[in-house]
């Protein structure tokens, strides 16, 4: 079945969507625990391919933790 680049823009769009706001709660949280890794990767890697906006949101998170402004928790 050939999907239209529509509903591959707007499956992208939603998952985009849910990884800002995944990434919006873990900074907001100022932790990352292992089940928001799990989360986040699995929301993100769903499909085949990463959107720019899917890495830049993974980028927030490397900038944080680099940072200190993150902490990873167990």
């Amino acid at each position: 079945m050939n999907k239209s680049p529509f509903s591959t823009h707007k499956t992208t769009n939603s998952i985009d969507i849910t990884t800002k706001q995944i990434v919006d709660r873990i900074i907001r949280s100022g932790k990352m625990s292992s089940q928001d890794h799990h989360l986040l990767t699995s929301t993100v890697f769903s499909h085949n391919t990463m959107s720019d906006e899917a890495r830049r949101q993974i980028n927030r998170v490397f900038d944080y933790i680099q940072s200190g402004q993150l902490k990873l928790i167990d």
